[in-house]
C-alpha cells in the first residue's frame, strides 16, 4: 500500500463491500474476473469479525479495544444496558434510547473528518450518510461525480451487499451468486472508467453458513446470567450473576464445548483478542465475565430469526478479506 500511495493520484477511493470475504469470492467469482485479477492480497479483519467493529476500525484506524465499538449489541455501562449500536435501541426491542450511546460514550474522529480538518478533501458515499444514496447504482454514481470534481480527494464508499443477502439466503444461493457477480461487473466498470484514481475495494468480514440455536431454549444457562449476552451470536459476551460463575461455566461447557471456545475476562485481556492499541477507558466494563467464540458453524442467537449465514468469530471464512486495487 505504501508503494501504491507514492503516486500522486487525484482520487483515492475506498469501497467497502459488506461481507465479501475471500471464501465467498472463492465460491462465486471467476478467478479470471476483475476482482481476482486485481487482488493485491488477502488479509485479516479485526475481532470480532463484524460490521460494527470492522468498519469503525477502517474509518478510525483504531482496533476495537481502542474505539470501543465491539459488536452489534454493545454493553454500555453508562446506561446499564445492551444496546444495538447502529440503531441505538435497547437490545432486542424497538425502544430507542434517549442518549446516542455510541456517540456519547465511544466517540471517534473518522479519516474523513481528519482529512477535512487538515485542509484536504474527503467524502462519504453510503446509504447512511447524506445525501443517502439508497442503491448500489446511486452509491457509485456519487463516487464518479466526486471523482470528476476538481482537486485531490479521498472518497470512502460503502454498500450493504453481499452481507444482507448472505444472512437471508446463505452463500450457496442464487441470490448471492447473481448479486455478487452484478456488483463485480458494475464496480469494475466504474473503476476502469475513472482516470488518475486509485480504486481500492475491501470488506469488513467474511461469512460462514451456520447452524443456529436460541439461548432462551436453555433456561438453566439463562438462569445464571444477569442479562442477554452482548456482542455477536458467534461471539457471545456473558455477564454472570454473583456466585454463579462456576455453575455457568459447567453448564456452558456441557452444552457447547464441541463448538465454542470459552475464555474468562482475564484470558481475553491477556490474549488481546480485540487488538493491541491503547485500551478505551470503558473497554474493561464492556467485557463480561466470560467470552465465547465459535470454532464451528454453530451460532447462539440471542433473539430474532435464525439467519442462514453469519460472521463475528475467528474462522478463516469469517476473518479473511480481500484488498483489491484498480490503478
Amino acid at each position: 500500500m505504501d508503494e501504491l500511495l507514492k503516486k500522486d493520484y487525484k482520487n483515492v477511493v475506498l469501497l467497502l463491500l459488506d461481507g465479501m470475504g475471500i471464501s465467498t469470492m472463492e465460491k462465486i467469482l471467476d478467478k479470471q474476473g476483475a476482482f481476482w485479477s486485481n487482488l493485491l492480497f488477502p488479509y485479516s479483519s479485526v475481532f470480532p469479525a463484524t460490521t460494527v467493529a470492522a468498519t469503525t476500525s477502517v474509518l478510525s484506524a483504531l482496533p476495537p479495544v481502542s474505539h470501543g465499538w465491539l459488536g452489534w449489541d454493545n454493553y454500555y455501562p453508562g446506561v446499564g444496558e445492551n444496546v444495538t449500536v447502529f440503531l441505538n435501541r435497547k437490545q432486542g426491542t424497538g425502544e430507542i434510547l434517549s442518549v446516542n450511546c455510541a456517540e456519547k460514550f465511544t466517540p471517534y474522529k473518522s479519516i474523513i473528518t481528519l482529512i477535512n480538518e487538515n485542509g484536504g478533501k474527503a467524502y462519504d458515499s453510503s446509504p447512511f450518510i447524506a445525501p443517502y444514496p439508497k442503491t448500489l447504482d446511486s452509491v457509485l454514481k456519487r463516487v464518479k461525480s466526486l471523482c470528476n470534481e476538481e482537486g485531490r480527494k479521498f472518497i470512502y464508499a460503502y454498500w450493504t451487499d453481499p452481507d444482507y443477502l448472505l444472512h437471508g439466503f446463505g452463500s450457496e444461493s442464487s441470490e448471492v451468486r447473481d448479486e455478487l457477480r452484478n456488483i463485480e461487473e458494475k464496480v469494475s466498470k466504474l473503476a476502469s472508467s475513472i482516470s488518475d484514481t486509485l480504486f481500492l475495494i475491501t470488506a469488513d468480514h467474511g461469512h460462514i453458513d451456520t447452524e443456529g440455536v436460541y439461548i432462551n431454549d436453555y433456561p438453566e444457562l439463562m438462569d445464571t446470567l444477569i442479562r442477554l449476552p452482548s456482542l455477536e451470536p458467534r461471539t457471545p459476551n456473558f455477564f454472570v450473576k454473583e456466585g454463579k460463575k462456576d455453575e455457568f461455566k459447567r453448564i456452558f461447557l456441557d452444552l457447547f464445548s464441541d463448538d465454542f471456545v470459552l475464555l474468562d475476562r482475564e484470558e481475553v485481556l491477556e490474549k488481546k483478542l480485540f487488538g493491541r492499541g491503547k485500551e478505551h477507558p470503558l473497554f474493561p466494563e464492556m467485557l463480561g465475565d466470560y467470552l465465547a467464540y465459535s470454532k464451528s458453524d454453530k451460532t447462539i442467537f440471542f433473539y430474532g430469526e435464525r439467519l442462514k449465514s453469519m460472521h463475528g468469530s475467528m474462522t478463516e471464512d469469517e476473518m479473511i478479506i480481500p484488498l483489491i486495487a484498480f490503478k
